[in-house]
């Protein structure tokens, strides 16, 4: 009986040993985390400090006044230039650039319109296509028309109502 309960109190005292060295060094660890946070912190504070300071010198009046005086060539505001925001014209609209580079090298892009969003835009297996005066095309390409590129309309999948 003595024996069991000795292996027992061996077992509990190492297994207090053990979780007492866990929590040291965790709470190391934590302190370690905690110390590197506040160098942090103040590097930061450091950092925000300086840049006020900059920002304070950038900004100053005296300073500004002596970047016109240079940059500006002596001239004043005048009243007439400055104008409402309204005044300001928009920004100028972007155009198909990859269009106009096709259509300069000859190679038309196709045009999209409503209507041709939802009809196929290439004839389906071994169909012939029609010209717009409503005869068939033929089968050969003009050799001397660059070649023109087409794009297929996507299938959409839905998904099927839960009912």
């Amino acid at each position: 009986m003595f024996r069991i309960l000795n292996i027992v109190a061996v077992i509990v005292l190492v297994g207090s040993a053990v979780y007492a060295y866990e929590i040291k060094y965790s709470t190391l660890y934590q302190a370690e985390q905690l110390a590197k946070a506040k160098r942090d912190l103040s590097r930061e504070t450091d950092r925000v400090a300086m840049l006020k300071a900059e920002w304070s010198n950038l900004v100053n009046p005296d300073r500004i006044e002596t970047l016109a005086g240079k940059y500006l060539g002596g001239q004043t505001l005048q009243l007439t230039q400055i104008v409402s925001a309204s005044a300001v014209p928009d920004k100028a609209a972007r155009g198909d650039e990859i269009a106009a580079k096709l259509s300069d090298l000859g190679l038309d892009a196709p045009t999209k319109t409503p209507s041709a969003s939802s009809a196929p835009a290439t004839p389906s297996h071994g169909a012939r296509a029609a010209t717009p005066s409503g005869a068939p095309a033929t089968s050969k390409p003009n050799a001397a028309a660059p070649a023109k590129i087409v794009a297929k309309p996507l299938k959409t999948v839905s998904k099927p109502k839960a009912e």
